[in-house]
């Protein structure tokens, strides 16, 4: 806002100019006061200038009808690669849901690309009909000297986006760099308080005198909660807590449980999804799911709505700007006919119509990738069959194995008795312990790292992605050496996505040519092939619901208890490698 908005904001509240829109006729639910009140509000230049009934001068008058009327959605942490779509794709996906803001830390496209990725998938987030705030990458590296990545983000990297005007925070910065500590992350901590921002947090299983260094150390917020334990824990410190609910990370109906049973104040509780895929929005929905769920759960619709409204506002500090339908705040609102459940049927940002019942009324033209987000993943030698077999001497071989948590990113640390074969160890199908290899795909070292994975129940075949957190090389899982290969070269060649095969033949695949992230299709054609290498891997025997999504977090060498990066197996709790070979 300049003098010459504000000018006119004021104008218009005192009737000497005409508002720019009036929505006449709504529900307004305050959620300063908790009341809701029927009223009309006033925009003008893209801001609420007055909020009262009676309203009549506007150029343009929209008839409420009585509807609920509630400030714009937030999504307070979300990696929008995550979800597979540019930017101006991902506005069909979440708008119509009643999202208005995401606060987005792209440290994916930083671990591929750097700073110069950053700055180039900034260039994918003007002109849309939702905003966008950055979380700077604090972590690129995610594990430096445990993971082979594509960029890094330095001290002056860091210092240089967060004097950004759309820098409102520090990315998620996970408990190794701080307990440690690292000089250069806490300087990146400090930095960001210097500069009067946020410094995010990610303190996946941290607990008593660890959590409480961890807070000390100026981390503001926590969206890795899996028990209410935890999310009591870090809101007794001054944490906030981000409740996250993404396609793999169910945490909400456990937390928000806790929350309601305990009768615990939700006023530094929030939302966020983190990674959901868009046909897991397209199913379930988007923040606006997050709102119904907690309140189907016992919560109240002004708490449920402060969570995805006021608080993340104010815990980034945009209040004067986001979170609430009021004078000096932009005019972003939803309508909804009822609380119980939410249910947008109109959204306007800036003042502007932007969906209606359920669609985006006008789609944004999106801009050409930069060139550089192409041409990301090469191998740096010609793979074979033996980069997938695990040799052993003896008739038997003890392996430690990942062993996935249905619902949640964490992971248990098992162990398993392969019989040995020709040499080889062998796949044991009966007991769900299968070959994971990851693969350096930057063309730097050529590592292929193998480990065992419990939990994808795949009966033949193999499926692979080159979507896995943070360093973003390739994962496999599979049944056959054979059949990995494959899948990895067939990932080679369509510079990144998902694929699902059998028999040397690709059963399905979803390209995701951009920096081997996101897809440069659009919504539909996106969610379409999603749907079919989750069924092509439904019908090798996996189980999973999102069984890419649950691969792409095998790789996190910082939630525990296991991660599989390009240069072997990491401990997590210990931040070292290990061996896959046990005695």
């Amino acid at each position: 806002m300049n003098l010459e908005n504000l000018t006119r904001i004021l104008a218009a509240a005192q009737g000497r100019v005409p508002f720019d829109l009036v929505v006449h006729n709504v529900r307004l639910l305050n959620v300063h006061t908790g009341e809701v009140l029927s009223t009309d509000v006033g925009v003008k230049d893209g801001y609420v200038s007055v909020v009262r009934p009676g309203l009549k001068e506007g150029m343009k008058r929209f008839n409420g009808r009585g509807l609920y009327l509630l400030p714009g959605f937030i999504d307070a942490h979300v990696h929008i690669e995550s979800t597979l779509l540019t930017p101006a794709a991902l506005a069909e996906a979440i708008v119509p849901h009643g999202t208005t803001t995401l606060m987005c830390d792209p440290m994916e496209i930083a671990n591929v690309a750097g700073l110069a990725g950053v700055l180039e998938f900034l260039t994918l987030a003007r002109g849309l009909p939702y905003r966008i705030f950055l979380q700077v990458p604090s972590r690129v590296p995610t594990a430096p000297g445990l993971e082979t990545t594509g960029g890094t983000l330095g001290l002056p990297e860091v210092r240089e986006l967060l004097s950004l005007p759309q820098a409102l925070a520090l990315g998620e910065l996970d408990p190794a760099k701080v307990l440690s500590p690292s000089e250069e992350h806490l300087a990146k901590v400090l930095e960001a308080r210097r500069s009067g921002k946020v410094a995010c947090g990610h303190a996946a299983g941290l607990a008593g005198p660890e959590l409480s260094a961890y807070a000390a150390a100026g981390l503001a917020d926590d969206h890795e909660c899996v028990t209410y334990d935890e999310l009591l824990a870090r809101l007794r410190l001054g944490l906030a807590v981000m409740v996250r609910e993404g396609s793999s990370e169910r945490n909400l109906e456990t937390l928000i449980t806790g929350v309601v049973k305990e009768n615990i104040d939700t006023h530094n509780l929030m939302f966020c999804t983190d990674d959901k895929h868009p046909l897991d929005i397209l199913r379930e929905g988007h923040i606006d799911w997050c709102i119904s769920r907690a309140i189907e759960l016992g919560l109240s619709p002004l708490a449920a709505v402060r969570m995805a409204t006021l608080n993340p506002a104010r815990h980034f500090r945009l209040e004067r700007a986001l979170g609430a339908v009021a004078p000096g705040r932009w005019a972003d609102f939803v309508l909804t006919p009822k609380l119980k459940p939410i249910e947008p049927v109109h959204v306007f940002v800036d003042g502007q119509h932007v969906a209606a019942e359920g669609e985006l009324l006008s789609p944004p033209a999106p801009p050409a990738p930069p060139k550089a987000a192409r041409h990301t993943v090469r191998l740096k030698r010609k793979l074979s069959r033996e980069d997938f077999v695990l040799r052993a001497e003896s008739d038997e071989v003890l392996v430690r194995v990942i062993e996935l948590i249905p619902d949640q990113i964490v992971n248990r640390a098992g162990v398993a008795a392969l019989s040995v074969y020709e040499g080889r160890a062998i796949p044991d199908l009966e007991e769900d312990v299968l070959p994971i290899a990851c693969v350096e795909r930057y063309g730097a070292s050529g590592n292929v790292a193998l480990a065992f994975v419990r939990g994808f129940g795949l009966r033949r075949g193999a499926i692979a992605g080159s979507v896995a957190h943070d360093h973003h090389n390739i994962l496999v899982v599979g049944t056959t050496p054979e059949d990995m290969l494959t899948a990895v070269e067939a990932l080679a060649g369509s510079q990144g996505g998902f694929v699902v095969v059998e028999e040397g033949k690709i059963l399905a695949l979803l390209p995701l040519p951009l920096w081997g992230l996101m897809s440069d299709q659009d919504l539909t054609t996106v969610n379409r092939e999603l749907e079919k290498v989750r069924e092509a891997a439904r019908e090798l025997g996996c189980p999973l619901a999102t069984p890419f999504m649950a691969l792409s977090f095998l790789s996190l060498p910082t939630v525990p208890e296991l991660g599989l990066t390009d240069k072997g197996l990491v401990d997590v709790r210990a931040h070292r490698l290990i061996e896959v070979v046990l005695g």
